[in-house]
């Protein structure tokens, strides 16, 4: 035991005594918050931009959908010709537009909502919202086109009667959105798990730049075991990437005030929980690597683009279906389920699938890297 300690305490001298390591280590993951920050510094939510063409003239029905459409929250409208619709909806300064057919008022007293047309070159995107709430004023409209059977008196009779219906409903705030605070955590927390795996092959590299200066083969003649060597490494390497967690978490939630919307003992636990698997990925990689300079590119080989499979830089929704089901092949989207799902407000009654899948990658890189040194017959390795 006191060859561990001292050789973690040789460890943490030899990390911390290079300025590029406190960069790599704690001023990184900063930097990530801030990037995170920026990211989604444009994304409040804006004014739904929407033109409309009124090609049934003054009849009531269409001046009514024109009321009803000003009326709606977070929706800038302007009034247009066809022509001058289609150019801005190309040119992109319209994000939707709707176009109300001659004929639109009669065919809603005769029960049909057809003269009713929505476009967009954004897609659902940007037409749901407004496609969910026409369908609804208009589909009412067109119920009380055909239960009158044409009959325009008693249609415009009901239809006053339904725009002054007896109830009222008030908006409320119960509390603060945090939407755009959470995306701003979910894409640091991607940032800091990239961050966490190259902080270990860092620390791990520094068995083989041991090796390579010969120190390794010193360190052997002395009563230091190998296993003992390696475990200390481990050890330090757990303890900067908890380092790695904590600065993180109070410069986020302290310093810049994000709220996560998740306890922070339930990040740290399962950031804990990957920091195992991140040392044993980094201990596998050192195994199979002769060099430091090897190490390094065998990092970029394999941490870069299992994040980016991931969803550590951007939601893994909007990757294609089959990038998706890949990237449950890595312990990444494990530790980011997790989180989305915390963000979401399930218990953690219900991640016990999630721990035992990281608790699993981690299992397996370790006795990789176990299997590895032990089957390497050169006299510079370590088991």
């Amino acid at each position: 035991m006191a060859n561990i300690l001292w050789m973690m305490r040789k460890t943490c001298l030899n990390t911390f005594r290079r300025r590029m390591s406190w960069l790599i280590l704690f001023f990184m993951p900063v930097v990530g918050v801030l990037i995170s920050i920026l990211l989604y510094s444009g994304t409040s939510s804006m004014p739904l931009r929407l033109g409309v063409v009124n090609m049934d003239g003054t009849e009531k029905q269409a001046e009514d959908t024109i009321h009803f459409l000003k009326g709606l929250n977070k929706v800038s409208l302007t009034l247009m010709e066809e022509k001058e619709l289609n150019e801005k909806i190309a040119a992109g300064e319209l994000d939707a537009g709707v176009l109300l057919a001659k004929g639109y008022s009669d065919a809603l007293l005769a029960g049909d909502r057809s003269g009713l047309e929505i476009r967009s070159m954004k897609g659902a995107e940007s037409t749901a919202f407004l496609k969910a709430m026409l369908e609804q004023y208009s589909g009412n409209l067109a119920s009380i086109g055909a239960a009158v059977q044409g009959d325009r008196e008693a249609f415009d009779q009901l239809h006053d009667r339904y725009r002054q219906q007896s109830f009222q409903v008030e908006q409320a705030s119960v509390s603060a959105d945090t939407t755009h605070s959470q995306d701003v955590t979910y894409q640091t927390f991607g940032f800091l798990i990239l961050f966490m795996l190259f902080s270990a092959t860092n620390m791990a590299s520094l068995i083989l730049e041991e090796k390579e200066n010969r120190t390794y083969l010193r360190l052997m003649s002395s009563p230091l075991t190998a296993r003992a060597y390696v475990l200390s490494n481990a050890l330090v390497s757990l303890l900067v990437l908890l380092l790695q967690i904590v600065v993180t978490l109070f410069v986020m939630k302290e310093l810049l005030g994000l709220d996560p919307g998740i306890s922070t003992w339930k990040i740290v636990m399962v950031f804990t929980v990957f920091s195992l698997v991140a040392i044993g990925l980094a201990l596998m990689l050192a195994s199979l690597c002769k060099s430091s300079n090897s190490m390094i590119s065998m990092q970029n080989l394999i941490v870069v683009p299992s994040c980016l499979l991931a969803g550590c830089f951007f939601p893994i929704s909007v990757m294609p279906a089959a990038l998706q089901k890949a990237a449950a092949f890595t312990p990444q989207h494990y530790i980011l389920d997790a989180l989305d799902r915390f963000q979401s407000g399930q218990s953690i009654s219900g991640f016990g699938m999630n721990f035992a899948i990281l608790f699993a990658f981690a299992l397996v890189f370790v006795l990789a890297a176990i299997y590895r040194f032990g089957r390497n017959n050169d006299t510079r390795m370590f088991f």
